[in-house]
């Protein structure tokens, strides 16, 4: 009888005690309030992790600051949550991790990186109904599919290849040009551009060579274009590639000006290249991070926190500010409600104030060029995207 009773008292026991820890976590839940989850893809593995951690990095410090903020969605505080996926800037891979954000419910996506895995991946995030801002991609035919979920917080290629040519004919006198592409999406298409606009601009293409952009090997390639005796030579791709090339050029003694997009502005260019970059011009969308509205305070906490920027860090953190602003204005992280607030939204962000037009692609972009001196990239001028389309 007392056994029985014992046992009765411990049953009891455990119930109360599971009703009061399912209260306390319940109260702790409703304390945290909605959790709202961002997907954000770059390439984490393989030679573009550097620019891939730089762009989740930017990602994640705009979370981290929203959280420190405790903002309020439709009256109800929120919790941000980063949800980071590696494409290793392969189309393939990333209709994959595409796919597995869009089984885990996020509520944005920040990517990808590379155009060559944006645009494969947007239609997936379309179908879904998930919205996706890119802070890096720049090949137009993003923005050009029609998908009312695709936005880009960064000049296009139409852009920045048109400031290239002309530049490459009108400031370095380049009369003979030759150029090299990755084939990527990223890199052929910025090539393209180039071309249309150096042969509008007067100059003469005198060789169009390809490569990949898992190559580190271009002697015969090099070797071909110096027959051809340019006065410069333009790369569409990355650095990883870029910085290699122009050490196997000046091996060569080919004597002719290097210049490259966005994909070859950062400090590991200069480091790949082994001492060979010094004088080679490159192009970023954007205006140069002294002149960004909030340019130095974020780089002044960014670098505390992870280190030297490598290249789009600050367009991921107004990425997701962005994204951000757009569900406080409707009162709703979902995607279906936050999307007409973010087409039509005016931010001021750290690059630039933030306004989208028809197809998603920033108002108002700018493309700046870029020169190395005494080992490191010093700014040569803006060209903004209304002059240069005159």
């Amino acid at each position: 009888m007392e056994s029985r009773w014992i046992a009765s008292l411990l049953a009891v026991s455990l119930v109360f005690g599971l009703t009061s820890c399912g209260k306390k976590k319940g109260a702790e839940q409703a304390q945290e309030g909605e959790v709202v989850r961002i997907g954000a893809v770059s390439p984490l593995t393989g030679p573009q992790a550097h620019l891939g951690k730089d762009n989740e990095n930017g990602t994640r410090m705009a979370i981290d600051d929203a959280n420190s903020k405790g903002i309020e969605i439709g009256g109800k505080k929120v919790k941000f949550e980063l949800v980071s996926e590696d494409d290793q800037a392969d189309p393939k891979t990333a209709t994959i991790v595409a796919q597995k954000l869009v089984d885990a419910k996020v509520n944005g996506i920040i990517g990808h990186l590379n155009s060559g895995t944006t645009i494969p991946a947007s239609r997936i995030y379309h179908d879904a109904g998930i919205v996706q801002i890119s802070p890096s991609a720049t090949n137009p035919k993003y923005t050009e599919q029609g998908f009312k979920s695709a936005f880009r917080v960064m000049t296009n290629d139409v852009q920045q290849g048109k400031v290239l040519g002309e530049y490459a004919v009108k400031q370095l006198g380049a009369k003979k040009i030759a150029i090299i592409d990755d084939r990527s999406a990223y890199g052929q298409g910025l090539a393209d551009q180039f071309e249309k606009a150096a042969k509008a601009a007067g100059g003469e293409i005198v060789s169009h060579e390809f490569t990949t952009d898992k190559s580190t090997d271009f002697m015969s390639i090099l070797t071909s274009v110096k027959s051809r005796n340019p006065d410069l030579l333009f790369y569409g791709g990355m650095d990883a590639q870029g910085g290699p090339m122009i050490k196997q050029l000046k091996t060569l003694g080919l004597r002719a000006k290097f210049l490259m997009g966005d994909g070859g502005s950062t400090p590991e260019f200069i480091k790949l290249s082994g001492g060979g970059a010094e004088g080679a011009y490159s192009s970023l969308p954007g205006v140069p991070l002294v002149a960004m509205p909030g340019g130095k305070a974020f780089a002044d906490k960014f670098v505390a926190k992870y280190g030297p920027i490598q290249l789009y860090a600050p367009y991921c953190y107004d990425a997701v500010n962005v994204m951000i602003a757009a569900m406080q204005k409707a009162g709703s992280s979902d995607p279906a409600k936050y999307l007409p607030e973010l087409a039509k939204i005016r931010h001021e962000g750290v690059t630039a104030q933030i306004r989208f037009d028809e197809k998603g692609d920033i108002k108002g972009g700018a493309v700046t060029l870029y020169q190395v001196k005494k080992g490191k990239w010093e700014v040569l001028e803006t060209v903004t995207a209304a002059s240069a389309e005159k």
